[in-house]
Order: structure tokens, then sequence, then C-alpha cells
């Protein structure tokens, strides 16, 4: 047994739990199944309680060189683009919950985390290393790759995804439930959108069946445009498969000529199945325990995913410097984190609904609808529980 705390997987969850172990002086290794470290994925939202623990970690500079912190939220109407002001953020963030709201390219954030890891601890990742197995005894739990030998450690962390291995080994295979929505992405530069698009906000465009969420990310330069809509004829549970401009404008037909500039303005376009799965009663067994979407993914409606799996790794940091490498550290961490864990994937559903309702297909009733759903005490009780949340005194 090397003696150091294992992490499976080198995403952002992953990352998160390495660095605040390590700034815990406790040693980590992570093993990734990918051959080399790309940037995947596209944008990502980071509110006030993530950036909390960006800036605990000691990355805040590094977070406002490559962030964007926007100036509010909006929601805006499919068709006819009437604008309603969701929040503001900006120094409001600041001021009301001590850190700002930022928008990120995920691959930068990953990059972020990922430097300040090999600052310290240059061999503490290790690539091509798929987890296809764990077993475990009173002492240790051995991991099994695809290839290399087997690595024994204390405690095994699963931070490796909606497919986690690590769970699959642990708690036995689940069964994701389509959610009837699937999802699209891509990147826009920005001085290629129309004005509209281009402000200096998140936005959220509300319709029938669908929505559309952009903002601004790597410095103002680009723009992520996300786009998801009920369907039910795609099924495939992946973040990498290319579809094409005039199929993803085809799902937003008839919405607002800004959109469809933007669709064709971009770059190829991605699309993936949402699926959901089941709240896990518990997911912690013995000297193993997951975070992030390993255990809690959620669809993307309260765009707290990655802040979930930033707070899961603060959080486990802290349980396992005052707990020790053992077992008893993943029981407190995981009973710290559930019930807000599956708040977030409860809230996240919920949205969901509110975001596609069918009262939006027409101006009159969308306009009733909306100063109805996002009136102010009600985004306040949708929200505030999430930016106040503090990982770093939260008791464990």
């Amino acid at each position: 047994m090397n003696g150091n705390v294992a992490i499976i997987g080198a995403g952002i969850g992953g990352l998160t739990a390495a660095l605040a172990l390590i700034r815990q002086g406790i040693d980590v290794d992570v093993y990734e199944q990918a051959p080399e470290l790309k940037e995947l994925g596209a944008g990502v939202q980071i509110s006030s309680n993530g950036t909390r623990v960006l800036y605990a970690l000691g990355l805040g500079e590094a977070a406002e060189r490559l962030g964007v912190v926007v100036a509010g939220k909006e929601i805006r109407l499919w068709s006819t683009g009437q604008t309603w002001k969701l929040f503001d953020l900006g120094a409001v963030s600041v001021e009301r919950y001590g850190f700002p709201y930022m928008m990120f390219h995920r691959g930068d954030l990953h990059t972020v985390l990922l430097d300040a890891i090999r600052s310290e601890r240059p061999d503490a990742i290790h690539l091509d290393r798929k987890c296809v197995g764990i077993r475990q005894n009173g002492d240790c739990a051995t991991i099994e790759f695809e290839r290399g030998e087997p690595v024994t450690a204390p405690l095994v962390i699963g931070a490796d995804g909606v497919q986690s291995r690590v769970r699959f080994a642990a708690f036995g295979a689940d069964r994701p439930e389509f959610t009837g929505i699937v999802a699209w992405r891509v990147l826009v530069p920005r001085e290629r959108v129309p004005a509209g698009i281009r402000l200096n906000v998140g936005t959220n465009w509300v319709g029938p069946g669908g929505h559309v969420v952009h903002y601004p990310v790597r410095g103002g330069d680009l723009l992520n445009f996300v786009g998801l809509l009920e369907r039910d004829d795609w099924r495939v549970e992946s973040w990498t498969v290319q579809g094409s401009k005039d199929e993803f404008a085809n799902d937003f037909r008839n919405w607002h000529p800004d959109i469809h500039a933007t669709i064709h303005s971009g770059d190829t376009p991605y699309k993936w199945a949402l699926f959901a799965r089941p709240p896990m009663p518990t997911w912690t067994k013995g000297r193993i325990t997951l975070l992030g979407d390993a255990c809690h993914s959620m669809l993307p409606m309260l765009a707290q995913g990655a802040v979930m799996a930033l707070e899961d790794g603060y959080v486990l940091g802290r349980c396992v410097k005052k707990y020790g490498v053992e077992p008893e550290a993943l029981h407190a961490y995981e009973a710290a984190r559930r019930e807000r864990a599956n708040r977030a994937v409860s809230g996240s559903a919920e949205n969901a609904k509110r975001f596609h309702n069918p009262d939006l297909a027409h101006a009159a009733g969308a306009e009733a609808y909306v100063t109805r759903e996002w009136q102010e005490e009600k985004v306040k009780a949708r929200y505030e529980w999430l930016f106040t949340y503090d990982a770093t005194g939260v008791l464990i």
C-alpha cells in the first residue's frame, strides 16, 4: 500500500478533492483513464458558493484572470426576445455573498486546478489508468486498472463522472433514465454574434419544450451557447458526438432570429442526451466514496453540477484532515453533503419544467407566467440557499 489517498478521475471534482487534500497536508494520487488531458466541454457557471472554494484553495487570482464576472442573469422569451431580469450579479454577488459569480470555459477552470496540483505534487496525476474494478477489506482498497499494476490505498474516491466505474464496482449497476431532453452546445466568437446576444450577462431563453442558455467565457472572447430541447429520438449519453448546425437550428425552428444567427456563427455543435439517476441512499462503503456526478448527477438547469463537485472536494479534504485517512472521514463527508446535493438534484429537475412550460407558447400567456414564476421572492427561495453555503465552515 502506498499510503496515499487514491482519486479516480481527473475532472473538476477529482482535481478539487486532490488539491483540497494536498492543502491539508495529505498525499494523494489521481488516476485518470484518458491518455492525455484534453480540453473538453464548453462553458461552466460557478456561483459564489463555488468561487468561495476557489479562493479558499488559493486560486482566486488565477480564476479572476480566466473567468468572466457577468453583470447579472436574465430571462428572455423564445419568440419575441422580451426580457426580464432574473438577478443582479457582479459587485452585488460579492456584496451579498462575499464572492463573485463567474463564467469559465471548462478547460480554463480545469487548467487552474491542474496547474496548482502539479506545482506542488508534479507526480500526483497518472494518465492512461482506466479503473476496471475495486475490492476492499478492513484495512485498504485495491484498484484494478485496464493497464498497469493494481494500486492499494487506504481510501478511494470515485470522481469519475456519470458513468462511474467506482460506483459500479462498489454499488452495482444503476438504471439511468432518459429525461426526454437532448442538449446542444457550441462555442462562438463573440464578435460574430448579434448585439443582443453579446451582452455581459447570463441569459436563459425559455420556451415551450425547450430553452437556450448563453454567457461569455474565456475573458469574454467566446460565447458559450447551449440549447436544450424535449425530443425522444436521440439517447447517446456522450459529450463528444458532433451534430450539424442545420439539425441544431431545426430543433429550435421558429425561435428568435438571434438564436439562429448565433447557431450558424459557431463551430460544429455537439449534442448529447440527458439522463437522470435516482438519488443514492448512500454513496460511501467502507474505504470507498463518491463525489460529484458519480453520486449526484443533475440536469444543468440550476447551473450547479460543477459547483457541487467543488463543494464536495473541499468538504472531503476537511473531513480527512479532521478524522484521518479512515472510513470515518468518508462517512462524515457524505453526512455533510448528501442532503444538500440531493436538494440541488431536485431543484434542477423542477427548473427544467419551469423553463419548458407550455404556458410560454404565446406572448400574452408567457408574460403572466414569467412574471409569476420569476418574482423576486420565488427566485430567492430557489437560489439563496445555494449561494450562501460555506464549504469552508460547514459543520463536519
